[in-house]
């Protein structure tokens, strides 16, 4: 076995099959299943981007092509924590914005089938993992700090993918072979060319160049130059070892992938932002609570800090609890204060509610989106993610861990990361300077919030500096994935 050419030992290619071997006792073989699909409306991505979701039924059509829109092209993810659904709403949002229809594809949505159980069960340990490592420095340190940092970075554990990939493809042989998919997770990337699919490109996520992240035989495309040298270089991948490079045709910089509603209002919302921070008006802090729904304790004690300016109507707070009803429990337990319904407000599953707040903070319409504490909570996940993306528009300050959030053109405050490989998009926004470093403990964490509310400045800065990058295409990245997916140039 090689993967672009470098040749994989004979031992981890045992390893390789032997884990797929171990699959397929556990969960079953369904290459050879017939599996019908048809597509049906998404109640939260639906409206804004004319999107479908693929699903599986067997009393639909045989042929599925006789279902397919005029231009269509296919978001192919899965759900594990949300930064990958995040990256495919704004592929669907660009694509719309072009003149396509896009098709979600996520592989973890069809529980009869061998990949969702895969991947499931995959979701379930890397979700556990990302708790374990809040409550131990210990299992952090020498576990999944590691892991995540160095042991998906090598070769081999591509190897050991591509296996298991394999058993990702039956989902795939009633889709015709020539419609474009951008797979915003490796694994719906690799099951694709596995499938026999032409048009692949594999959207990579970070700022930490892995293995991990490897499809051989689609389009490479990366947000950073950092990971852009790293890839094409392989370096690192196999040790001190010099590796064959990634062929540049397979290799493509297109910048952060980011939607296009966020994209075409950064002037506006920026000036919105530099309005707030010169005349004292509320400054709103975002905070979003990950998929995993770790990190409640860091995320209290900012909370805590900006309190006081809240009282002072210097502050207002959102907060994303994501699909954790409980994080919100928790938060109430460690903070009474938020006990307190005429200061703190929830909003919870009630989409249309959550929209109509949204669009009144963007437009600075009314004085109770700008003042007390907000809180969102969805069991929907489609709405659980997107509503972060309707609210950073009406944000001054997104506070987050350095996931794909860190790619946003919004000014970013980066409390501490999970998983090594976060680390490089926390100084990649710096850098940028559209984000603070990351902060590794909540006393600097809450200083930095304090910097922020006696420092106007900051965020005049920070939006300059989001307004320069815009105007060098830095936040282009999804325009460019979908060109590229459709066979254009860039």
């Amino acid at each position: 076995m090689q993967i672009f050419g470098n040749e994989i030992s004979k031992k981890d290619y045992k390893k390789a099959c032997k884990g797929q071997k171990k699959f397929i006792k556990k969960f079953g073989d369904d290459r050879n299943v017939d599996y019908k699909l048809n597509l049906v409306n998404n109640e939260v991505l639906t409206k804004p981007f004319g999107l479908k979701t693929i699903v599986i039924d067997q009393n639909a059509a045989s042929d599925f092509a006789s279902v397919l829109p005029e231009k269509p092209i296919i978001i192919g993810n899965i759900r594990m924590g949300f930064g990958h659904y995040r990256i495919s709403m704004a592929m669907a949002s660009a694509a719309h914005a072009m003149g396509y229809t896009p098709l979600w594809l996520d592989l973890n949505s069809f529980p009869e089938t061998t990949c969702t159980k895969i991947i499931s069960a995959q979701n379930d340990l890397y979700s556990m993992g990302s708790r374990l490592s809040q409550k131990s420095k210990l299992f952090n340190k020498f576990v999944w700090e590691p892991l995540n940092y160095e042991g998906f970075k090598k070769l081999s554990y591509n190897a050991g993918d591509q296996k298991n990939a394999e058993l990702m493809t039956t989902v795939f042989k009633n889709i015709p072979k020539d419609i474009p998919i951008i797979g915003t997770h490796v694994w719906p990337a690799q099951a694709a060319i596995h499938a026999g699919m032409t048009k692949v490109v594999n959207a990579i996520p970070d700022n930490w160049p892995m293995a991990l992240h490897l499809a051989e035989g689609s389009l490479h495309t990366i947000q950073t130059q950092n990971s852009y040298w790293g890839y094409l270089t392989l370096n690192g991948f196999d040790g001190d070892k010099v590796l064959n490079p990634m062929p540049m045709k397979d290799i493509v910089y297109t910048g952060h992938y980011i939607d296009d509603e966020l994209v075409k209002n950064i002037e506006e919302d920026c000036k919105k932002r530099c309005d707030r921070a010169s005349n004292g008006k509320p400054i709103r802090f975002l905070l979003t609570i990950g998929g995993a729904g770790a990190q409640g304790e860091f995320f209290a004690q900012i909370i805590k800090t900006l309190m006081p300016y809240v009282n002072q109507k210097k502050a207002c707070i959102y907060v994303n609890c994501g699909d954790y009803a409980n994080v919100w429990e928790t938060l109430k337990n460690l903070i009474p204060e938020l006990k307190n319904e005429g200061l703190c407000h929830t909003h919870f599953d009630n989409w249309t509610d959550e929209c109509d707040f949204a669009e009144k903070a963007i437009s600075g319409s009314d004085d109770f989106s700008s003042n007390g504490v907000h809180v969102f909570c969805n069991k929907d996940i489609f709405a659980a993610v997107y509503i972060t993306n309707l609210l950073m528009r009406a944000c001054d300050f997104l506070v987050t861990k350095p996931s794909e959030l860190a790619f946003y053109p919004v000014p970013k405050l980066f409390i501490r990361r999970i998983g090594g490989h976060e680390m490089w998009g926390a100084i990649h926004s710096a850098d940028l300077g559209d984000g603070t470093q990351e902060c590794a403990t909540p006393e600097i964490a809450s200083a930095a919030v304090k910097q922020i509310m006696e420092n106007p400045q900051l965020e005049l800065d920070f939006c300059k500096n989001i307004l320069n990058a815009h105007k060098n295409h830095v936040y282009d990245g999804a325009y460019n994935a979908v060109k590229l997916a459709l066979g254009m140039q860039l």
